[in-house]
């Protein structure tokens, strides 16, 4: 049977995994920009002050920051660092064919953390909290490659 393919229950729980990340990740992107237009503000560049349909008040203040918009956009930055080593990971997890219960634990273990980060970091829990979420997705992240490289160095 093929690693790569559908055919593969290891790959179709990486495919599964992996879509929910980038999903995910859309995800953050859209919630900045409804942030953006909820608040009316928290606008990066100088031209989006320019008078349009959707801007027909333009003001300075639009491009003063904006908690409520930034928050949102920091949660998209931490998406941005950590799904594409998740998708390269994950993916070098499943050439190194896994045992199947070992890629459910892993390869969904680590969604889970990072929908548990999202709503640590929506809610505005403690730091801690935020930080024991990242960890056990970046161990995660850490313990596939790991996988993936001693199966490599074993060949």
């Amino acid at each position: 049977m093929d690693l790569l393919s559908m055919e593969s229950p290891v790959f179709r729980v990486y495919v599964i995994a992996a879509s929910l990340a980038i999903l995910k990740m859309i995800g953050h992107a859209f919630l900045t920009v409804y942030r953006m237009m909820y608040s009316n503000g928290g606008f990066l560049n100088p031209e989006d002050l320019r008078k349009t349909a959707l801007n027909p008040l333009p003001d300075a203040k639009q491009i003063a920051p904006d908690d409520y918009v930034e928050r949102a956009r920091r949660m998209h930055r931490n998406e941005g660092e950590n799904t594409p080593l998740f998708l390269a990971a994950g993916l070098l997890f499943v050439a190194a064919a896994p045992p199947l219960w070992l890629a459910w634990l892993l390869l969904y273990g680590y969604v889970a953390a990072r929908f548990a980060h999202a709503y640590a970091y929506l809610s505005e829990r403690d730091h801690e909290v935020r930080a024991t979420f990242f960890t056990l997705g970046a161990v995660t992240i850490a313990v596939m490659s790991v996988y993936a490289l001693a199966a490599a160095l074993s060949h």
